[in-house]
């Protein structure tokens, strides 16, 4: 199976750069709406035979335009949800930010007993985004597009795929309506392809990063 992550286009709490997670979530700002309309033509040529977002108002959003256009139906699923921030909800400083993105790693790294402050672990976090990875794939589509959120694809990209490791992973943030593609199936292993536009090995398909030219990064994950 072609599994396509794409983190949601840019909400107000990214400008904030605030760890924003809990349900329903803030909508998109004006940007954010212009990333989700670029997706379509952004992915234009992949043949997309399921669609899935998280159960945040942003991710079905992000998700509306290329749900318009392939005529799919968004299957809504709350295992692509954020991370869960727990006590760290709605801060902005380093520190916190700090130990949102050092607890998503160690979780990647293998350390899944270890919880956020006033949140979930890894088990119950890698549990629950591998339930819809796994139902998708067992529906038979060839190519699943999942828009979900930047910790989260992160966080699991590092666990799950054979050619990532936590450094590569920590290193390059996701941006809004970042996509990171791999190829693979439930049991038997994954493996990126793409980071981004960075092509990961022999195989390219072209595609690029999406949004607007020129957009801002938002360094914070939500």
């Amino acid at each position: 199976m072609r599994l396509l992550l794409i983190r949601h286009g840019q909400t107000p709490s990214n400008v904030k750069r605030l760890l924003d997670t809990a349900e329903p979530g803030p909508a998109l700002t004006p940007l954010g709406q212009e990333q989700a309309a670029a997706l379509p033509d952004a992915l234009a040529a992949e043949r997309i035979d399921a669609l899935y977002a998280s159960t945040l108002l942003r991710t079905q959003l992000t998700a509306a335009p290329l749900a318009a256009r392939t005529g799919l139906e968004v299957q809504v699923r709350e295992g692509l949800r954020e991370l869960s921030a727990g006590d760290l909800e709605m801060r902005g400083d380093d520190q916190a930010v700090e130990t949102y993105m050092t607890t998503a790693f160690a979780w990647s790294a293998g350390d899944t007993g270890l919880r956020m402050p006033g949140g979930e672990n890894g088990v119950e976090a890698l549990r629950r985004y591998d339930a819809v990875v796994d139902e998708a794939a067992g529906t038979g589509a060839g190519t699943v597009a999942m828009v979900s959120h930047g910790a989260a694809i992160r966080m699991w990209v590092a666990a799950r795929a054979e050619n990532i490791d936590v450094d590569f992973a920590s290193a390059r943030a996701l941006r809004n309506t970042g996509i990171v593609i791999l190829s693979g199936a439930p049991g038997e292993g994954w493996r990126a392809l793409h980071w981004e536009g960075r092509a990961l090995g022999a195989e390219d398909s072209g595609i690029g990063s999406t949004g607007p030219a020129g957009e801002p990064v938002d360094g914070t994950e939500g």
